[in-house]
C-alpha cells in the first residue's frame, strides 16, 4: 500500500478547537487520515497526514 503524505505545522496560538476543526475538515472532505502529531515543548504542533494513493488497474 503506498501513500501520500503531507506535513505542516500549526503555530502555538492555534486552539485545541480550531485544530480539531481544521483535521476533521480534512479527514471529512479531503480523504486525510491523522499519521502523526507532535506537541512541542514551545508549544507548536508538527502535523503528519497521510492517505492512500489508489493505483488504477487495467482490466484487459
Amino acid at each position: 500500500m503506498d501513500y501520500e503524505f503531507q506535513r505542516f505545522w500549526l503555530p502555538r496560538s492555534s486552539s485545541r478547537t480550531t485544530v480539531r476543526r481544521l483535521l476533521t475538515d480534512a479527514a471529512e472532505y479531503g480523504g486525510w487520515e491523522l499519521d502523526r502529531l507532535r506537541l512541542l515543548p514551545d508549544g507548536r504542533r508538527r502535523v503528519i497526514l497521510r492517505r492512500r494513493i489508489i493505483r488504477a488497474v487495467r482490466t484487459w
